[in-house]
């Protein structure tokens, strides 16, 4: 019985780190416009942003975002965060930040 206990406690365990896995691929927001990007999309984008970025880990997903296709928060290993925009095409359109006064700051691609 003790046994028994201990694997489902075990499982309960698991399914609730899958969702908070979930839940940071797709923001955490209850927003319902929010979609978050999945599969081979997901991968793709991912590793767009943090080759742009030059590393950092990657907080936030989402898809069709008004800035362009993809949209992926990246946390900086400095502990900045910012959002790399993506074409369809998984090619860099802009970034957004945290500047040192609180706002935001803006980079565009030139290409």
């Amino acid at each position: 019985m003790k046994q028994t206990l201990m694997g489902v406690a075990a499982l309960a365990a698991f399914g609730l780190g899958g969702a908070a896995i979930a839940g940071a691929a797709s923001g955490g927001d209850d927003d319902a416009t929010d979609k978050a990007i999945g599969g081979s999309a997901l991968t793709k984008a991912s590793a767009a942003a943090l080759d742009h970025t030059g590393g950092g880990s990657v907080t936030e997903t989402e898809a069709g975002d008004e800035e362009g296709a993809y949209e992926i928060e990246v946390k900086l290993d400095d502990g900045r965060s910012v959002d790399v925009h993506l074409d369809k095409n998984y090619k860099f359109l802009s970034q957004a930040g945290d500047n040192d006064k609180g706002g935001e700051t803006n980079e565009a691609g030139d290409d």
